[in-house]
């Protein structure tokens, strides 16, 4: 099965509705990172070919804009039906060509479904208004259209969830696009153009073009002004970057970045729940996720009882290719993704910190790291300062509310945090206090496509998902009508 999934894949770019070979004829391996060998090569696309894309897009902008709401959210909710059909072969794909285990893979297609489901549903929800004036003179009409041709580019660590977060509210707002997947994962988004195109999308309202060369391939589609909006998902350093260039053409930019998530354990809480969230906010897709747990705050009083149980669970968790059965933990997407987190791990224990679980690198093929827990680790410590993106828990103790929440707030990012506590008042209030766009109260997951998404400080700009996750992709246009009066 696992030769038929990869050959039925497309691996050309997709620009006007046909697939075809990059400009320069240039390929781009694709690895399994679980053993390091090349799956296929796909298309690798030039700043030319990049343009041809988005003028694809603006050819095709009109017709599209003009077609009706429901008509779009029927296409997006039959690619939905069709994606939840073939959930065995794209978590399969998703897994060759990410790590993550099978069981996650599928949870994965079906959290990406969702997007589409509930975008259809929002399709037709779109308003505007009209009220009189308080000079009772005019009457303001309020109409929102189509903001028009968007760049989308999303990350390797869901390769399918983020292509339709992004893709479902530009469809459902009448918006063509451009996708860049991640070099790394390009496979779950080639494997998804054609979903839409046997749902019924138009040809020329989604192209794909996968590139090694995303400096070259993005920066003219930003500064050339025909593309209208941004939405991007990854690194604060290159959203930083990608801001600076949306500014000569006034692009509309959406951007989630990085986090720094702190998981708060106060004194009263329910440690059954507080190690299940633990696992769950710190183990997802092997902890490569900006919402990961990056920094546990447990109280003194607390912290032996919960560093043990932690420890024990990471320990039980089984390391391997997440073609496996029985594999909870698969590889890291590459070496540099794991020696980062081997890197910090040793700075940690230089700065004091004890190793309980893990904290060697493995012998044998693939980009495998350990599930590891460290104590007694110091606020000096790179880790503390840094995303992780690894299976690493750095466990720190605090005494009182005041101590942990301006710990939580110390760092540059702001995208979520976790607080487990009995006291409902103390919840709100610390919720409330904290400075990130998310909070998971006695839960260790917050993803959810009827919720938006999104951060605070470095974390990003603008929402995903929920009833304001379309909002990115739609402007406001006001008419004037004398009244006559």
């Amino acid at each position: 099965m696992t030769a038929t999934v990869i050959q039925d894949v497309p691996k050309q770019l997709c620009i006007g509705g046909t697939w075809q070979d990059a400009e320069s004829g240039r390929t781009l391996p694709v690895d399994n990172p679980a053993t390091g060998e090349e799956l296929c090569q796909v298309a690798d696309a030039t700043p030319a070919d990049g343009l041809r894309a988005a003028q694809a897009a603006v050819a095709a902008q009109p017709a599209w804009a003009a077609t009706p709401p429901r008509e779009r959210g029927e296409i997006l909710r039959r690619a939905y039906e069709i994606i939840v059909s073939r959930t065995d072969e794209l978590a399969l794909l998703m897994t060759l060509e990410m790590g993550k285990p099978l069981a996650e893979a599928r949870a994965e297609v079906a959290y990406a479904a969702e997007f589409f489901r509930w975008f259809s549903e929002e399709a037709v929800r779109v308003d505007g208004g009209m009220a009189i004036a308080p000079d009772g003179r005019t009457r303001i009409m309020v109409t929102r259209r189509p903001v028009g041709p968007c760049l989308l580019i999303t990350p390797w660590n869901f390769p399918l969830a983020m292509g339709t977060r992004k893709i479902g509210p530009a469809v459902a707002a009448g918006c063509t696009m451009v996708l860049k997947p991640a070099p790394q994962t390009p496979l779950s988004t080639l494997a998804l153009a054609p979903i839409l195109t046997e749902a019924g999308l138009p040809e020329g309202v989604l192209n794909v073009a996968t590139t090694s060369d995303a400096a070259g391939v993005v920066e003219p589609l930003l500064r050339g002004g025909q593309i209208r909006k941004l939405s991007f998902t990854g690194s604060t350093q290159v959203g930083r970057i990608l801001l600076a260039q949306c500014a000569d053409t006034v692009v509309r930019t959406s951007l989630e970045l990085g986090g720094n998530a702190p998981f708060i354990v106060f004194e009263d809480a329910d440690l059954d729940a507080a190690v299940d969230g633990a696992m769950v906010a710190k183990m997802r897709n092997m902890g490569e996720a900006c919402t990961a747990a990056n920094r546990f705050f447990v109280h003194s009083s607390l912290a032996e009882e919960f560093t043990a149980r932690l420890t024990a669970r990471m320990a039980a968790l089984t390391v391997g290719p997440g073609t496996e059965p029985g594999t909870d933990v698969g590889p890291l997407i590459d070496t540099a993704g794991r020696d980062k987190a081997d890197s910090l791990v040793r700075d940690a224990v230089e700065h004091g910190a004890k190793v309980l679980v893990g904290g060697e690198l493995p012998d044998g093929p693939g980009h495998f790291y350990p599930p590891t827990v460290l104590s007694g680790v110091s606020a000096d410590s790179a880790l503390v300062r840094t995303e992780i993106f690894g299976p690493v828990a750095a466990i720190l103790t605090f005494e009182d509310e005041d101590e942990v929440v301006a710990a939580a707030n110390d760092t540059d990012w702001g995208l979520v945090s976790y607080v487990f506590t009995r006291d409902f008042d103390r919840a709100l209030r610390v919720g409330e206090r904290l400075e990130t766009g998310m909070v998971g109260l006695n839960t260790g997951l917050v993803s959810n496509p009827a919720a938006p998404f999104g951060g605070v400080k470095q974390s990003g700009l603008g929402r995903e998902g929920g009833r304001v996750g379309i909002d990115g992709f739609l402007e406001y246009k006001y008419l004037a009508i004398p009244t006559g009066a």
